[in-house]
């Protein structure tokens, strides 16, 4: 059965969505934006920062959903200049070993949402 993953620790949904949902062992996470979950406010800084805000949002929904980053399958992350692709990875590595990695997809696109600069969704299992 279909479970609903939420958690204050991360930025309520903006949208008809969840933050995550899990079947069985596999954990599915909703794409985070880099929105501090305390105010709903659009982290400052550029791309790193965003970045960091970002991967702490997939963190709470992942520890909520009794996973972890060292469980994540696959992420897709969305930027908004691939000129940024850089940057967003040096903060992305802090998360992700290179040897313990998961499969990724890196995409640039026109606009994410409240027009910031990264976007990441996740697929995981649970412990």
């Amino acid at each position: 059965m279909k479970q609903i993953i939420s958690t204050k620790k991360a930025p309520a949904a903006i949208g008809p969505y969840n933050q995550g949902t899990s079947f069985e062992k596999l954990v599915f996470l909703s794409g985070q934006i880099p929105l501090n979950p305390e105010n709903m406010e659009i982290v400052e800084g550029g791309v790193k920062e965003q970045t960091k805000q970002v991967m702490e949002n997939l963190k709470a929904v992942l520890e909520e959903a009794n996973s972890s980053y060292g469980n994540v399958l696959k992420t897709t992350c969305y930027l908004s200049d691939m000129d940024n692709f850089l940057a967003f990875n040096e903060v992305y590595a802090e998360y992700f070993g290179a040897s313990d990695a998961p499969a990724r997809a890196t995409v640039a696109v026109k606009t994410l949402p409240k027009n910031v600069l990264v976007e990441v969704d996740a697929i995981a299992f649970k412990n």
